[in-house]
């Protein structure tokens, strides 16, 4: 596995977003054993980079993580977030990026991993209520006593980025990104390659929508983030339809497979950009990982790039209340 860098960060060209072992998909949670052997799978084929949160369960993703580390935990790049649990009586799904807070969250974090230090610390959501200098500046704090090495923000806008970034160095921006979720391209990569700071996408897979193994609506049970998801209805997924057929044909003249394309579209958008496709199945992890394999020539590029826009939005109208914009 090739390696490139998130600012003075270096990880592995492809990570592994870890959330859906136990959270946010239909059988997410049921299965820890075998996501822990995706996991070392990741890990054997040269994957240094782990994605997780306090929120994905929550809590129960991140002790997850720490088991199946163990001894191994000097491996990786470990990146954790918060800010989408309160901890001042909120709870989960309340935004808060207060000073106290955040040191709570982090403390919480270390503990459930099992480790002295977060590679990768991000706020997940910007919090209104809570000016970014604050949360930063407690972030700073904890990078002092060495408890988290790196700061990171997630769907934060450019105004966002450039103050936080005045009060101490980010070294990345997580946002989704994939060929039916391109919003990053036109405010915050500019911002991001103008500040040296890297770029993570999540859901490079679009929820595995660009897998083409999603061809129906009303497929998911309750517990399913595409339960409700505006791209997965019954009305939006037969349109959306046209972007995994044209992924699939891609594929077969590739000789790969529409994850592998999708991810390796990705990769030509330049080596500051950082995937981490999540699976619980370790063969799932071996196809995408080696995505960075796959070679795309300029005319299916080309193609790929002029794909239309995906019909509904990325999220639910609460969802992207949270995200940033400025």
């Amino acid at each position: 596995m090739r390696h490139t860098r998130l600012r003075d960060l270096e990880v592995s060209r492809i990570g592994l977003g870890t959330m859906g072992m136990s959270f946010g998909y239909t059988g997410s949670g049921s299965d820890d054993a075998g996501s822990v052997r995706a996991l070392h799978r990741a890990l054997d084929l040269g994957v240094t980079f782990l994605d997780t949160a306090e929120i994905y369960g929550p809590y129960t993703n991140e002790r997850l993580v720490g088991r199946a580390l163990g001894a191994r935990r000097d491996q990786v790049v470990l990146a954790t977030k918060f800010g989408l649990v309160s901890h001042t009586g909120g709870g989960p799904g309340r935004l808060d990026s207060s000073p106290a807070n955040v040191r709570t969250a982090v403390e919480g974090s270390l503990r459930r991993l099992g480790t002295d230090h977060i590679d990768l610390c991000y706020q997940h959501r910007v919090d209104p209520g809570t000016p970014i200098e604050d949360t930063v500046g407690a972030l700073a704090e904890l990078v002092a006593e060495g408890k988290i090495r790196h700061i990171g923000l997630s769907e934060a806008g450019p105004a966002t980025i450039r103050r936080a970034h005045a009060v101490h160095p980010v070294t990345a921006v997580q946002s989704e990104y994939s060929l039916w979720t391109r919003d990053p391209e036109e405010a915050v990569l500019p911002v991001l390659r103008e500040l040296g700071i890297g770029f993570v996408a999540y859901s490079p897979l679009g929820h595995g929508f660009l897998t083409g193994t999603v061809r129906a609506a009303g497929r998911f049970d309750a517990s399913d983030l595409r339960a409700d998801n505006p791209r997965f209805t019954a009305e939006n997924l037969p349109r959306n339809l046209r972007i995994a057929d044209e992924i699939a044909t891609v594929a077969a003249e590739a000789d790969a497979t529409p994850a592998q394309v999708a991810l390796a579209w990705l990769l030509t958008r330049g080596d500051d950009v950082v995937p981490i496709p999540g699976s619980r199945r370790a063969a799932r992890v071996e196809e995408n990982t080696t995505a960075a394999e796959v070679r795309l020539s300029a005319e299916q590029l080309a193609r790929l790039d002029a794909l239309p826009p995906a019909a509904g939005e990325h999220h639910t109208e609460e969802q992207m209340a949270m995200m940033d914009r400025v």
